[in-house]
């Protein structure tokens, strides 16, 4: 599973590039920066609005983590369409970390050998297994989903066009199910993750959109079609951009 620790994860480094970042030169701000990171611990960082702006435009020697970036855009675009949640931005983050390395989004466990390809696939061994691999199937089924749909939703509106393949609401149904699934399973409260679990069941149509928005604007920006500016009109009118 994944594990959802990004924001534990900020170095001193990434404080430290934030805050210059933020302070401009000017020794004032940065004072009142470095008073605000002492009454309220680096989130005055990672939740400043000019946070993102800067880090998206720095050109200089030492580049923004992958973690730091990631986080940090993702915190904005989920506080944009009104989740303050930062254990859900966690989650999403260590998600697309996660998963933008190798293969790991075709496989339950980092070190399983089989690949799932196919939400369906996912769902029979769910049906069959027991105990904690279904438990960590369910898991899956959510990640997965919500991986497809948040990062590549260009590549399954192509697919549906030209194989008939499902669409963005299947794959919503199905992570939102997988995830809420989880959550009531005995082990969701061992591990500590039922609340963030539920969450994110309940929330799957919304976090999709702030992914969709990371992976317009940072990964795929230059790509451009119907189906994409159809789908960006219809989650403006359920969430305005801010």
């Amino acid at each position: 599973m994944l594990r959802a620790n990004p924001r534990a994860s900020l170095t001193a480094a990434d404080q430290a590039l934030a805050l210059g970042l933020l302070a401009r030169g000017s020794a004032g701000h940065r004072a009142e920066l470095e008073a605000r990171i002492e009454a309220c611990g680096p989130d005055a960082l990672w939740d400043d609005p000019g946070l993102v702006p800067a880090l998206l435009a720095h050109r200089g020697l030492a580049a923004p983590s992958a973690t730091l970036l990631v986080y940090a855009l993702l915190r904005r675009l989920l506080l944009e369409i009104g989740i303050d949640d930062t254990s859900l931005t966690d989650y999403c983050a260590s998600l697309v970390l996660a998963f933008g390395r190798g293969d790991r989004a075709y496989r339950i466990g980092e070190h399983d050998e089989r690949r799932y390809e196919y939400l369906a696939d996912l769902l029979a061994e769910a049906d069959r297994a027991e105990g904690e691999h279904q438990f960590r199937i369910r898991v899956h089924l959510g990640d997965f989903s919500l991986w497809l749909t948040g990062i590549f939703p260009d590549y399954i509106a192509a697919r549906r066009a030209r194989k008939g393949g499902p669409d963005l609401p299947y794959y919503e149904a199905l992570g939102s199910s997988g995830f809420r699934m989880a959550s009531d399973h005995a082990l969701a409260s061992r591990y500590g993750l039922d609340g963030v679990l539920r969450a994110a069941g309940e929330r799957f149509g919304a976090l999709r959109i702030a992914m969709n928005r990371l992976s317009d604007r940072l990964m795929f920006p230059r790509h451009h079609s119907p189906d994409r500016l159809m789908r960006q009109v219809r989650d403006a009118f359920l969430f305005p951009p801010r």
